[in-house]
């Protein structure tokens, strides 16, 4: 199974609620692509800070994913986000994210949120903690 066909077969609810859709995955990177709808939107039609924190969280964590031992997990530990453009309604986001450190107990990404045009709009910094399977 290649890491993008892993990425799609994860059952993440909240993803996929947010339209979330994972077009390139490997160990080093992660992009998926996302349209903003009404209902991702604040006034004036501008997609929600939240929701932009949360489509870069979750290639933050897919990353960590790619990224970790048999049997273990994540979970974001901290995220920071600048804010530097909106994204209006109806454009298509495009997200990449790219490790910083993958360390044995944490790892950091960084994720870029652009319009397909090329516009940024969000630089997001997280850090994901691995959490050991159980034995």
């Amino acid at each position: 199974m290649t890491p993008l066909d892993k990425l799609r077969a994860l059952k993440l609810p909240f993803a996929e609620l947010l339209g979330i859709e994972f077009v390139a995955a490997d160990k080093e990177r992660v992009v998926a692509e996302l349209v903003v709808r009404p209902e991702l939107c604040t006034n004036p039609a501008v997609m929600h800070g939240g929701a932009i924190m949360t489509f870069a969280d979750t290639l933050g964590a897919a990353g960590t994913i790619l990224n970790l031992p048999d049997g273990a997990g994540t979970t974001t530990l901290e995220s920071k986000t600048n804010f530097i453009a909106g994204a209006p309604l109806g454009s298509r986001l495009v997200g990449e994210a790219t490790p910083v450190h993958r360390g044995r107990r944490t790892q950091v990404w960084t994720t870029r949120i652009a319009t397909a045009e090329g516009r940024l709009v969000a630089v997001v910094t997280q850090t994901q903690m691995v959490l050991e399977g159980k034995t």
